[in-house]
């Protein structure tokens, strides 16, 4: 396992933390899967108060005794912005006494998703009020936030200064928050990656076409190099269910080879050639809609499913808008009512009202919820 410093808190944190939200099965569950984790050498291990019983089940495992960490153990938790100070100053206390532990090495504040939740935060009297005095008192060591928001929420919140790293999205599939790793690099902040294994692709069950096209590299493995090859990022989550899941660890974090740079390569020049004059580039100039449509983000998934027959995928991630709130804003693509608005912003000519009905007849089926909340 490699470590890596993680921004100003100066903590050396492993390059894969173990996220917890998926542990949940059984306690038993979840101390063993906490076990292997520090057994392979992760150090970071991620909670967060609204995924159900995984504060208690991580104080329980960090209380049992079993595993004999070879070095410091270092807990994020996470809890939700509030309006007011009091409301988080309780939570904080709550998470300190599931957890078993006098003070969170690291506190996010857990989804900065809207321009509300920015005000939230810069204001005097908000709930950053009870952070700093977590601070002071010795509850919390280090701030953060952790965000799905569009670029420009995370670009202000990263401006603040009031916090030392941010986790976010951020994949080959996906670079949209590329301005983002570069501003918290600039500030010095910590890096963390959501979950590149799920919401990066679905890629521990791949497609035939995308491992073809990887080979002879699994896409996982190069979603984790990419990832990995950037000194700017610090820590991937890998949000194992089981201790099974943490097998595919075994990922250097050293500059890309040529042959992993020809795989990436032949993944761009399928994209091109099969998208043709419809492929979006992500620019984000047809926003915003008057109906609410995500239409970057509804195109993208389009993208991925006619390039690389990312279609389980685009279906997950489809079925999840007008489901998940600000989690995962916007509104589907049969929403659209062909007012043109769009049209002359993008600078691709796309045909985005038909392309958004193709995307809604392909990924659209069930509603997805989010895993936990």
């Amino acid at each position: 396992m490699q470590y890596r410093r993680f921004g100003k808190t100066d903590l050396r944190l492993s390059i894969f933390s173990l996220g917890t939200m998926r542990y949940l099965a059984s306690e038993e569950n979840a101390i063993a899967t906490i076990e292997r984790a520090i057994a392979l050498g992760i150090n970071h291990l991620e909670t967060a108060q609204s995924y159900g019983s995984s504060e208690q089940f991580l104080g329980k495992a960090l209380q049992s005794g079993r595993s004999q960490p070879r070095q410091p153990i270092y807990i994020t938790s996470k809890i939700p912005p509030t309006p007011d100070a009091d409301t988080l100053e309780r939570q904080i206390d709550q998470s300190l006494q599931r957890l078993g532990v006098d003070a969170l090495d690291c506190f996010a504040l857990h989804g900065i998703n809207t321009p509300e939740h920015l005000a939230w935060i810069e204001n005097a009297q908000g709930c950053m009020t009870a952070v700093h005095k977590a601070v002071t008192d010795g509850r919390i060591r280090h701030v953060g936030f952790s965000t799905h928001a569009p670029l420009e929420v995370i670009l202000r919140a990263i401006a603040t200064d009031q916090f030392e790293f941010v986790n976010l999205h951020y994949y080959w599939f996906n670079q949209g928050n590329a301005p983002a790793i570069a501003l918290a690099e600039a500030k010095d902040m910590g890096v963390f990656i959501i979950s590149p294994a799920d919401k990066g692709g679905m890629l521990h069950t791949p497609p035939p076409t995308l491992k073809t096209l990887c080979h002879p590299f699994l896409p996982l493995e190069l979603t984790y190099r990419f990832l990995l090859s950037d000194r700017r990022i610090t820590t991937l989550s890998v949000g194992a269910a089981r201790p099974e899941e943490l097998s595919t660890l075994e990922v250097t974090d050293t500059p890309l080879t040529p042959a992993e740079s020809a795989a990436f390569q032949r993944l761009q020049q399928q994209l091109t050639q099969a998208l043709g004059s419809d492929q979006c580039s992500q620019c984000n100039q047809c926003l915003p809609c008057p109906e609410a449509i995500n239409i970057p983000e509804v195109l993208r998934l389009r993208n991925l499913a006619i390039a690389y027959d990312m279609t389980s995928y685009g279906e997950y991630r489809y079925r999840m808008f007008e489901n998940a709130g600000h989690w995962f804003p916007g509104r589907k693509g049969d929403r659209c009512t062909d007012c043109g608005d769009c049209l002359p912003r993008c600078p691709e000519n796309l045909e985005i009202p038909r392309l958004l009905r193709d995307t809604h007849h392909r990924l659209n089926g069930e509603p997805r919820r989010r895993l936990w909340g």
